[in-house]
């Protein structure tokens, strides 16, 4: 066992997980690495005591059941189709109008994310059925890749969100209240998102043209209405079942996301998309999704646990203090540049593990309401989607877009959108009632 210096001990942690990265090796591994280097040196073979009981407190968390429930029921509503109608509906709706194809895919990514709470699920599936056709009639590849990384994006912070769901677990705040908090966050940034594209298509229309007329005569005006209002029921379904259980205090939040995974697989069926193929391969692809974030959970956790016993979390918070001088809006910018650099870096899941138990107590004793400081990292936390050179959110696009499409074109695609995430953060800073308002008024 050496005695190490808590500042030493945070410049070589963090510095091994920025060495890991930049080596190319899974986050995770990269966490749970670090952590049993610096716990061996700190406390010797004591430290495995450390890692099997925050793997046993990990593995055994119940309200993290509700993320597994959430990913199996996006992967049973990305197989029956209801993705597909309800994009096309979209088209149909704002067919006319300039952009009319990148309009709908931020609509529908507002819709998917109030439905399955996955990005991957939501910037996979809409890039799959909106980049081609936004090609096919000559769409600006910037807009188009931008568009759908920044609508999928959406599925992080608007419930059912599974970093909503973390987030309660780190904090103790109900899920349901920050379900409510991150609505009104969320419905203004995909307002944004969509005020961007009409502006931008409509002072050059060749960036995004309207849908062409033979596309939309395709259907009366009374066909296209029936075709939307069918083709929404599932999205309405699924919201009242899973939120409105929740606020109206009918099911716990575990229960909620269990009542959402069974309707989205009873609309499989519906919607003619279930034989047991499909049924084995979304088994099997939430399986590994689930997976991949109980890995990094685990790692995540056994890296914050000796960080903080190390004394990494006291170096932190006098840092913090350290700005004291610019008042308590000055340290809360200190906390959110801090989380906004870290999204460069690193997962999400490791942020809200690392940063949660340093600075919840920081913002509490500064006087901060907490739904509201939780909603603002989530805020900030979804610019990380979007962020190079980790952004999953670009990764995830990158699996699936035309060969034509280079990782840098998407890279570039996102600038804008990361500026208007960026604007939103700012009106929920002179703003605190669009995530407090909706908490303070439902009932669980």
């Amino acid at each position: 066992m050496i005695d190490i210096n808590p500042v030493v001990v945070t410049i070589l942690m963090f510095g091994g997980i920025i060495v890991g990265l930049a080596l190319g090796h899974p986050i995770a591994f990269i966490l749970g690495g670090v952590a049993a280097i610096f716990g061996f040196v700190g406390w010797g073979p004591e430290s495995l005591y450390l890692f099997t009981g925050r793997v046993f407190d990990a593995v055994t968390n119940h309200i993290l059941i509700a993320i597994a429930n959430f990913i199996l029921m996006a992967s049973f509503l990305g197989k029956s189709g209801i993705s597909e109608r309800i994009f096309r509906s979209m088209m149909y709706l704002f067919g006319p109008m300039n952009g009319a194809i990148a309009l709908a895919a931020i609509v529908w990514c507002a819709l998917e994310a109030a439905c399955t709470g996955v990005i991957g699920a939501s910037v996979v599936s809409m890039t799959i059925l909106a980049m081609p056709v936004m090609l096919k009639y000559h769409y600006d590849k910037y807009l188009s890749c931008g568009s759908i990384a920044a609508g999928g994006s959406l599925s992080i912070l608007i419930p059912p969100s599974i970093m909503l769901v973390m987030m309660s677990d780190q904090s103790g705040v109900s899920v349901g209240k920050l379900f409510a908090g991150g609505v009104l966050p969320g419905v203004i940034l995909a307002l944004l998102f969509f005020i961007y594209i009409v502006l931008i298509t409509n002072l050059n229309p060749k960036k995004g043209p309207a849908l062409p007329l033979e596309e939309r005569a395709a259907l009366t005006i009374g066909q296209k209405i029936r075709y939307i209002l069918v083709n929404l029921v599932p999205a309405g379904i699924l919201v009242l079942g899973v939120l409105g259980s929740i606020w109206t205090g009918i099911a716990t939040p575990t229960e909620a996301s269990g009542v959402g995974a069974f309707i989205s697989f009873i609309f499989m069926i519906i919607y003619e998309g279930f034989n047991w193929k499909v049924f084995l391969d979304c088994i099997w692809s939430a399986a590994k999704t689930n997976c991949m974030v109980m890995t990094i959970i685990i790692g995540a956790s056994v890296f914050t646990a000796v960080f903080l016993g190390l004394g990494g979390g006291d170096v932190v918070t006098d840092a913090i203090y350290g700005f004291s001088f610019l008042g308590k809006w000055g340290m809360l910018g200190i906390m959110m540049f801090i989380v906004f650099i870290m999204g460069f870096l690193i997962d999400w899941i490791a942020i809200v593990y690392i940063t949660f138990p340093i600075f919840l107590p920081i913002a509490s004793e500064l006087g901060f309401n907490k739904i509201w400081f939780i909603i603002m990292i989530a805020v900030n936390l979804q610019v990380s989607f979007l962020s190079p050179p980790f952004g999953y959110a670009l990764f995830y696009m990158k699996t699936t877009v035309p060969p034509g499409i280079k990782l840098i074109d998407i890279y570039k695609s996102v600038i804008p959108f990361i500026i208007i995430q960026l604007i939103g953060l700012g009106i929920l800073w002179i703003y605190p009632q669009f995530a407090t308002y909706l908490p303070s008024v439902i009932i669980e």
